[in-house]
């Protein structure tokens, strides 16, 4: 039996190794790996990134504290349905991001080793690494919180299916090698996944697959909050955009041409949905649907594009630091908001009394994270950091 100690060991380094490993990368690979004790003066750094892995944080924490501490009866209001939707956009956003990042960092491996065999090694044990995070938060969820049934511990989440996806990127990454093929090849992986999603979900052929394997293909109510149709399409679709930005050195008409092309994603997909559908089985426009997919990739693209013509200062460094510390962010606060530490306010809060929560819950996060950055950075002073994994040194 693995203890809590242990636990706590083995989540600490993990999160030590990823986040150091990276400390010297400019920019980061995925929204996974950041720097942590990093400062956002590098001046080679891609901040609007940062920025938008912040946003990211944003909304994360506002969709599970709207969620945890909102009273039921106010769960009955339009404006908590438009703070749900708003929620919603936060892991789309990081699995576009984690997508990105996987495509620009291979490309920086490449550039300076010539080698697309080291890219894709270090980039396949990324997405391996996230995987098995994925069930190391839950044996930490499952002992800190305990009360849950064992098969919890393989539940679907964004984690399980960031870090396969990852993995799948890669490779396709590795396996073109012009970049216009790249855009091409995972511009059409997405598609696809999109396309498919609700012909496989309503498939009497998934009932063939072993149970797990069924989670991660259509919903199975509490034991899937993702699958991998169609959320793994947010990857591929985001490594298409990190190729073109590793690509190009005019990041400026780069972005305006992509921003434009997000709001016609978007049009397109309003108008798509507005007409009669082409499938011949059940099609949920929030969850399923191909057209709702298109918006929310067009609508990352013109938040990203938005935030690369936004000129950098001192105000938005707490957005970056969020940004970078999203993992840690990530880990930290599943519990807090649905643990025992908030059960005096868990669905008793009105929606105005939430928002207050929300907003001094989010302060609370961002002094962790300068808590944990002097921490790291005393232990760093005294050689008591663990050593970066080496695949990461691309």
């Amino acid at each position: 039996m693995v203890g809590k100690a242990e636990v706590k060991m083995a989540v600490t380094n993990s999160l030590v190794r990823m986040d150091l490993s990276d400390a010297h990368r400019l920019p980061p690979p995925s929204y996974l790996y950041n720097p942590g004790v990093q400062t956002a003066a590098s001046s080679s750094r891609r901040l609007y990134i940062d920025w938008a892995r912040g946003v990211a944080v944003l909304l994360m924490i506002e969709a599970h504290t709207i969620d945890a501490w909102t009273r039921l009866r106010d769960k009955q209001l339009l404006a908590y349905g438009y703070g749900t939707v708003l929620g919603g956009f936060a892991a789309p956003m990081f699995l576009w991001l984690a997508g990105l990042g996987v495509a620009m960092s291979m490309a920086r491996s490449y550039a300076r080793t010539g080698s697309r065999q080291t890219a894709l090694h270090a980039a396949t044990i990324r997405g391996v690494e996230v995987f098995l995070l994925a069930f190391l938060f839950r044996l930490q969820a499952f002992m800190v919180s305990p009360g849950s049934h064992p098969v919890t511990l393989f539940r679907v989440d964004v984690l399980n299916v960031m870090g396969p996806a990852m993995v799948a990127a890669g490779l396709l990454w590795a396996a073109a090698s012009q970049t216009w093929t790249r855009v091409a090849t995972f511009a059409i992986v997405a598609i696809l996944i999109a396309l498919v999603t609700p012909i496989v979900r309503a498939s009497a052929s998934v009932d063939l697959l072993p149970l797990w394997f069924q989670w991660y293909v259509r919903p199975a109510g509490e034991f899937t909050t993702f699958t991998m149709l169609p959320w793994s399409g947010f990857v591929f679709a985001g490594a298409a955009v990190g190729v073109l930005i590793a690509s190009t050195t005019g990041a400026r008409r780069l972005h305006a041409v992509l921003g434009v092309v997000g709001v016609l994603m978007i049009a397109g997909g309003l108008y798509a949905a507005s007409r009669p559908s082409i499938y011949t089985v059940p099609v949920n426009f929030w969850t399923s649907s191909p057209t709702f997919f298109a918006v929310r990739v067009g609508i990352l693209m013109v938040v990203l594009a938005a935030l690369s013509f936004v000129p950098r200062f001192a105000a938005l460094e707490p957005l970056a630091a969020l940004g970078r510390a999203s993992l840690f962010v990530y880990w930290i606060h599943v519990e807090l908001v649905y643990g025992y530490a908030s059960w005096l306010w868990r669905h008793r809060l009105p929606l105005w009394a939430w928002a207050i929560g929300y907003l001094a819950f989010t302060v609370l996060i961002y002094r962790a994270i300068g808590l944990r950055d002097r921490f790291l950075a005393n232990r760093r002073g005294r050689g008591s950091i663990p050593a970066p994994l080496s695949v990461s040194q691309a």
